[in-house]
């Protein structure tokens, strides 16, 4: 819907112009053709309008509104038209138009500007309505009055050589499209419109006021001020309203202030039905800031429907066409308007504007006729009197006639009121400019002109595209210290005022400045704001909440919505190991790779450290079971070494139970090497003293099982020759042999390959795991194949001799241990690989400790209980008892 009402309105824009541009062709078309057209330079005939003219030698132009509306009679055509009407007297407006008056006769009496020139000036009403506005125009360059017209070459000094006004910005296009073609100036003191800046469209148009762009930027510094990012938007269904609302859509998403809630056009009139619809969409949306591009007519419709439905608790933001309008301070209005926030035109002072507005008096000769009207229909409504002859049944009903003699100062008219001087200020800037142009082009000196052959102008001869160069080219300050000059676009140099209305207790409206936008001369935007004088319509005294969606915490990140703008987002928390460290972030970043997300996901964090350390309970009981083997190993060995002598342990090879309990010591010692933070000589030492002390320990089991094998071989008739392959020396050989094969495979490991320290991230994202990298899985895999086929060997030999006499017999024992050796690293195997971490590694000292254990006890457990609690049986009696009866 809305997007069919911007297509309309620029339809129904571009209508009017060309139908206002069709006019102005047939109107001079007409004054070629027609047989009216005498000598003189100008249609016979005129319109009637409200206006005030003083002589000069060279004449400004003004289009003012002087009245609010106008009526239009029906025109059948069947008798001479009759003219509109304009109808309700604007007071503020009249002061606007003696403003220029003021400012024109300000610069006559200047010896240093236009000194031997005499300003005069041509002003007309525009009642606030186009086809009324396009005629002043048009009557203010073609010179409709007898005191304009050319001579018979139409040579000279042109009716009036620029233009000052419209307000409107509707106004100002359709007027400036056509002054544009003739290149004649025209500098407006209040129409905003952004579109107005183009250069080929309007070539000649310049402004004292700053363009709507500026304005839209005002507004989205203020909505980020405060952080409000979640606006309604109102535009009025004009050129003013339309192009704002384009400027606020592509500025809104360049600057990210925030986005909009809605966009409604108001429409033209009083239509209670769109209306209706407009207040009740604004009661239902979340968004508690209203932005309103509007003149105050527009506001005056909405503002009815907005209390007739009780709509409270908005915050309004003004745009400077009702900033300061004082129709709207009532007390009806101000519960509801109270605390808004305007966009005001730049207030300045003018010294002796008042006691040259208290100098107004009517001309008793135009008192009632067109031409020079404006003065006397101002003293007619602010005395309540009439000038003859009066209406029909004034003075029969009371009314009293004007003498041109009363006392301004005795009545309460706004027009002496000039403590804030808005508009009235942008029109004195604008006259001054065109004075200044034209004193510019005047002093310029023959053969250094900027025209053609260094020409210069003259004012005998003046065209308006001359005035227009000078124009752009115009730098001076005023009286109250703003410098005024026009960029290359015709605009000034933008500042605005930021306003806030009050409701004071005596039930009284004050707008009050709290605050200015300007552009520095670096080009950047400087928002200042006195927050302490702000008043707040609410009941917190604060600015209110203006948000689709609450603020994301820092550790979330924004998810926007399926189908609904920017600014409605939910927020999702950040994945482990990012984060996001700022309100409102649109992504969550990773931390590096040595860090990890706090819990809270709002910053990085050094990734804790894992590995087996003596200082947690796996580590310290890990150590203390290494240690009670080693002792165990220690104590076993103290007793055999006492009970050396004792017929179990001489006839179980001592010696080799003395290798095998010192291999088994180192077994239980070489599982700490796995404890601790990993160092590249504990991950070199810990598999290579691991392999070599457990095949030392396998050496002596397989030894000790063929020997045991070789005896009982012997002890056959004929089998005495077995014995000399195991004697001392060999079996020592076969050990070192062994474990020698082990030790060669660990050095060409370490060499080839070496075991070193590795931080790993992988395992465990919130840790880093130090471990040691094996190097070469190769080396690893023969590291423990050698020791499984040993370990194998041996429990296959052992397995054989179980059944051999008690006497001569270890082989059950061995077989047993071997059993468990075996199991338990078959076991380790794939609980090695599924272990992460840290848990590799106590896999890897509990198959060690375990495998250990059980070598130990299986071994030497039955012997150190038959020598310390059955010494009874460690005998060679009892021994040779137990061969026999077997």
């Amino acid at each position: 819907m809305n997007r069919r009402k911007f297509m309309w309105g620029f339809l129904h824009i571009k209508l009017l112009l060309l139908m206002y541009f069709i006019l102005l062709c047939s109107y001079f078309a007409s004054v070629v053709s027609s047989p009216l057209y005498s000598s003189s330079c100008r249609l016979q005939g005129q319109f009637h309008l409200n206006e005030m003219h003083k002589d000069g030698d060279v004449v400004l132009g003004g289009i003012f509104r002087i009245h609010f509306f106008s009526v239009f009679p029906d025109l059948s055509f069947t008798s001479d038209p009759q003219q509109p009407t304009c109808h309700g007297f604007d007071v503020v407006g009249f002061r606007r138009v003696q403003t220029m008056a003021f400012a024109v006769d300000e610069i006559n009496k200047n010896t240093n500007l236009l000194p031997n020139v005499t300003l005069g000036y041509s002003h007309y009403d525009d009642c606030v309505k186009l086809g009324i506005a396009f005629r002043a125009g048009l009557s203010s360059i073609s010179g409709q009055e007898e005191k304009f017209i050319l001579d018979e070459t139409c040579a000279g000094t042109p009716p009036v050589i620029g233009i000052v006004g419209d307000a409107f910005s509707t106004h100002s296009i359709a007027i400036s499209s056509v002054l544009g073609l003739y290149r004649v100036p025209m500098v407006s003191h209040a129409a905003t419109c952004s579109c107005l800046s183009d250069r080929q469209k309007f070539p000649s148009f310049f402004r004292t006021i700053p363009s709507d762009d500026f304005q839209v930027q005002a507004m989205i510094q203020i909505l980020k001020r405060f952080g409000w990012t979640w606006a309604g938007l109102l535009v009025s269904d004009d050129d003013y309203g339309l192009h704002a609302a384009r400027s606020f859509h592509s500025d809104l998403a360049h600057f990210g202030g925030g986005c909009l809630a809605y966009l409604e056009v108001l429409p033209w009139g009083s239509d209670p039905g769109e209306l209706r619809r407009i207040v009740d969409l604004m009661k239902k949306s979340t968004a508690r800031v209203v932005i309103v591009f509007a003149h105050e007519s527009y506001m005056m419709n909405l503002m009815k429907e907005v209390v007739r439905q009780n709509v409270t608790g908005l915050q309004w933001i003004a745009s400077e066409a009702w900033t300061a309008a004082t129709v709207l301070q009532t007390p009806d209005l101000m519960p509801y308007l109270a605390g808004t926030l305007g966009i005001a035109i730049r207030r300045g002072e003018i010294p002796g504007l008042r006691e040259f507005l208290l100098k107004i008096r009517p001309d008793l000769h135009h008192n009632n006729s067109y031409g020079n009207n404006i003065v006397s229909q101002f003293w007619e409504f602010t005395f309540q009197c009439r000038f003859t002859p009066p209406l029909a049944g004034w003075v029969e009903t009371g009314g009293a006639l004007c003498t041109g003699q009363e006392n301004l100062e005795d009545v309460g008219t706004e027009l002496l009121d000039i403590s804030n001087l808005r508009l009235e200020y942008n029109v004195y800037k604008a006259v001054y400019a065109l004075a200044y142009a034209l004193d510019d082009m005047l002093q310029c000196e023959p053969g250094r002109g900027p025209f053609s052959g260094h020409s210069c102008g003259s004012l005998k001869e003046l065209e308006p595209w001359q005035l227009v160069y000078y124009l752009e080219k115009v730098n001076f300050t005023t009286t109250f210290g703003d410098q005024v000059s026009f960029d290359k676009n015709g605009d000034a140099l933008p500042i605005y005022d930021i306003m806030n209305w009050l409701w004071l207790p005596d039930g009284k409206a004050k707008v009050q400045n709290v605050g200015e936008f300007k552009r520095s001369a670096s080009k950047d935007e400087e928002l200042t704001i006195d927050e302490d004088k702000i008043s707040w319509n609410f009941e917190s005294k604060k600015p209110p909440r203006s948000v689709c969606s609450e603020s994301c915490p820092p550790g979330t990140r924004m998810a926007k919505k399926k189908g609904e703008p920017v600014c409605c987002f939910d927020c999702i928390p950040c994945s482990e190991g990012e984060i996001s460290n700022k309100t409102d972030a649109r992504e969550c970043n990773s931390c590096a790779e040595h860090s990890w997300s706090s819990p809270q996901r709002d910053h990085c964090v050094p990734k804790k450290t894992e590995f087996l350390s003596y200082h947690e309970p796996l580590g310290i009981g890990l150590t203390a079971a290494s240690l009670l083997g080693t002792c165990m190993c220690a104590v076993v060995l103290v007793i055999f070494v006492y009970h050396h002598s004792t017929p179990i342990v001489r006839a179980n090879n001592s010696e080799l139970s003395f290798q095998l309990l010192l291999s088994l010591k180192l077994c239980f010692l070489c599982s700490l090497l796995f404890i601790g933070r990993p160092r590249l000589w504990t991950c070199q030492l810990r598999h290579a003293a691991f392999g070599i002390s457990f095949v030392l320990c396998i050496s002596c089991i397989l030894v000790k099982t063929m020997v045991v094998l070789a005896v009982f071989k012997a002890s056959k008739p004929g089998g005495g020759a077995s014995l000399k392959w195991f004697g001392v020396l060999q079996q020592r050989g076969t050990v070192i042999v062994l474990t020698s094969i082990q030790a060669a495979i660990c050095t060409a490991w370490i060499v080839s390959a070496s075991p070193t320290p590795h931080k790993n991230t992988q395992y465990i994202k919130d840790k880093i795991v130090y471990e040691c990298a094996v190097g070469s899985t190769v080396g690893f895999a023969v590291l423990l194949g050698y020791i499984g086929s040993l370990a194998s060997l041996s429990f296959l030999i052992a397995f054989i001799s179980r059944n051999l006499p008690d006497s001569f017999n270890e082989a059950k024992l061995i077989t047993f241990s071997m059993l468990i050796f075996c199991a338990v690293w078959v076991a380790f195997v794939p609980a090695y690989i599924s272990s992460p971490g840290k848990y590799a590694d106590a896999v890897e000292v509990f198959a060690i400790l375990a495998s250990s254990f059980g070598l130990l006890m299986a071994l030497f457990g039955p012997k150190c209980y038959i020598i310390l609690l059955r010494p009874e049986r460690n005998t060679k009696k009892a021994i040779m008892g137990r061969e026999i009866k077997t």
